[in-house]
């Protein structure tokens, strides 16, 4: 459940997958891409070979109808398979999900491994995977030794997640994705968090405040 205060609702949105597959680079292009009210700096916890080792903390907020502050905190976690730990700690209380894979024919192992953990990970950590607000993104479309969209797509045609296909590092997909983690979020708390009766904020209104109305 988000975090609520008296006049603040905080969500916690954490972006999973496996090493190198993108997950920072999708916040730096978000806070690069987004114009809300408020919008915070991105922190970045590294190691000496520049891989993130901790997570990625991109804060930003508006105000719903009513007066509330609608707050969101965007983490990334480690893909490293050392730092399994430092996952479901990051994971813990998440609102909702994006699993960022790498779409390279030669990853395709590593992303069935890091999905499975992310399933598991949920289960430890006490949230339903079944009804988790979740976002699947192939990030690195861009290079030549990605698989084809529609080759992913007839993979996964039987899987309930909706699909992105992204270039994060050239922006293309990453405010999408994040766009459709901000519905499926939405409609999973907007009834216990009464949203739209008590706060006059729709869908269309949660994902404009997020995206800054642009």
């Amino acid at each position: 459940m988000p975090d609520s205060e008296a006049g603040r609702l905080s969500f916690k949105l954490v972006y999973y997958g496996p090493a190198q597959s993108g997950k920072t680079t999708n916040l730096l292009r978000l806070h690069d891409q987004l114009a809300p009210e408020m919008i915070g700096e991105i922190m970045t916890l590294e190691t000496q070979d520049d891989r993130t080792l901790f997570f990625d903390l991109l804060p930003l907020g508006f105000r719903a109808p009513s007066g509330l502050l609608i707050k969101f905190r965007l983490f990334t976690v480690p893909g490293q398979v050392a730092h399994d730990g430092t996952r479901k700690a990051v994971l813990s209380r998440a609102d909702g999900v994006v699993f960022v894979a790498d779409s390279a024919r030669t990853q395709e192992t590593n992303n069935a491994e890091s999905f499975q953990t992310l399933a598991a990970n949920c289960s430890r950590v006490g949230l339903d995977f079944e009804h988790l607000p979740l976002v699947v993104q192939f990030n690195k479309q861009d290079l030549p030794d990605a698989v084809p969209e529609q080759e992913i797509r007839d993979r996964w045609s039987a899987a309930p997640w909706p699909l992105h296909f992204a270039s994060a590092l050239h922006g293309v997909g990453v405010r999408e994705t994040f766009a459709d983690l901000l519905r499926a979020t939405w409609r999973c708390h907007a009834e216990s968090c009464e949203l739209a009766s008590k706060h006059g904020l729709d869908e269309a209104g949660f994902v404009a405040g997020a995206l800054g109305g642009g």
